[in-house]
């Protein structure tokens, strides 16, 4: 088969595309061939070493993807064969990713895909899907599953909007009920989060954010998910409501995050940060169970009209697929992996 490996962390240009043995499934596990593979911010993260020390001596990298299982390992129902499924997770902690013709996960980790669902939607789940379930379902005074109806009466701030992350925030809040703002930084990412299904979207760039918001929800907003911490915490407090959450997943700029205690502390700040990897198997359960509930809801599609842009790369070009990310293309980049 088909594959990318990298061998040392590094540059994309690590990646390499070479002929490996088909993988056989162990026990629990599941082969699929892979139609599509995801690509998040974390991959070329784990790729470069940033954060993520190389446990193995060759890696296929990528967690997330699409496809059709082909065969199964001990104690698997075999029914499960020819069962279009989407993937996440595939390469954390092991050497096997969704970035060759077939890759081995734990059946769990292989999750049905709906008929009237593409490989592009079950590519583009994975980490940006069930990571804007984790930070709509920490709130103390919200719900810990999603479902329509669990967030009526809340009011949700995606920063962000226009990225992966942002769009399935979007997608997840305005399925369960909430009010939906997004802030973007441009009037063509505005389009986007507004495709996407964002109540209300502010430039932040622009005016005073914060007072824009406040006309929104004068009580203040319930849970912000943030993109940015460093930069946006500031407009965060601003417009949180008194035992307010912000649900952060990543830090994007990189700037030094700069908390005024006394102003949290009245609000009864919960600043909660999140990772997938770390939240625990019952939380990752949770948003798999709830996330394949709005896709068969018809409320995860993705592509430009619907707020989710799809660049795409052949798998021989997927150091071109790393940089696109790396340089933050807007959208969701996909490898084409199999017809």
């Amino acid at each position: 088969m088909k594959a990318i490996i990298y061998r040392d962390n590094g540059a994309p240009d690590v990646l390499r595309f070479v002929d490996r043995d088909l993988p056989a499934p162990g026990p629990g596990e599941v082969r699929v061939r892979v139609a599509v593979s995801g690509v998040n911010p974390t991959d070329w993260q784990a790729r470069s070493g940033a954060g993520h020390p190389k446990r193995f001596s060759e890696i296929t990298p990528h967690l997330d993807g699409a496809g059709t299982v082909d065969a199964v390992g001990e104690g698997v129902d075999r029914s499960r064969i020819g069962q279009r499924v989407w993937l996440f997770m595939a390469a954390a902690g092991r050497p096997t990713g969704t970035a060759a013709e077939f890759t081995v996960v734990p059946a769990a980790q292989a999750v049905p895909l709906p008929d009237e669902a593409g490989f592009d939607v079950g590519a583009a789940l994975g980490v940006p899907a069930l990571t804007a379930h984790r930070a709509l379902t920490v709130a103390e005074d919200g719900p810990r599953r999603l479902r329509p109806g669990a967030l009526d009466a809340k009011v949700v701030l995606a920063a962000g909007g226009a990225g992966a992350v942002g769009h399935a925030v979007i997608q997840l809040a305005r399925w369960a009920g909430a009010t939906v703002i997004s802030t973007v930084s441009s009037p063509e990412k505005a389009s986007l989060a507004t495709a996407a299904g964002a109540h209300h979207v502010i430039n932040y760039r622009e005016g005073d954010p914060a007072a824009e918001i406040r006309a929104v929800a004068p009580d203040g907003v319930d849970i912000v998910a943030e993109v940015a911490l460093g930069t946006n915490l500031a407009l965060d407090v601003a417009v949180l409501r008194p035992r307010g959450t912000i649900a952060t997943y990543a830090n994007d700029g990189g700037r030094p995050v700069e908390l005024n205690v006394p102003q949290n502390m009245v609000l009864n700040t919960r600043l909660q940060f999140l990772v997938l990897f770390t939240a625990g198997p019952e939380a990752r359960a949770a948003a798999v169970e709830d996330v394949s509930a709005a896709l068969r809801d018809g409320a995860l599609p993705v592509g430009t009209e619907h707020g989710l842009p799809l660049v795409r790369f052949p798998l021989h070009r997927t150091a071109d697929a790393h940089r696109a990310v790396e340089t933050g293309t807007v959208g969701k980049v996909l490898i084409d992996v199999t017809p």
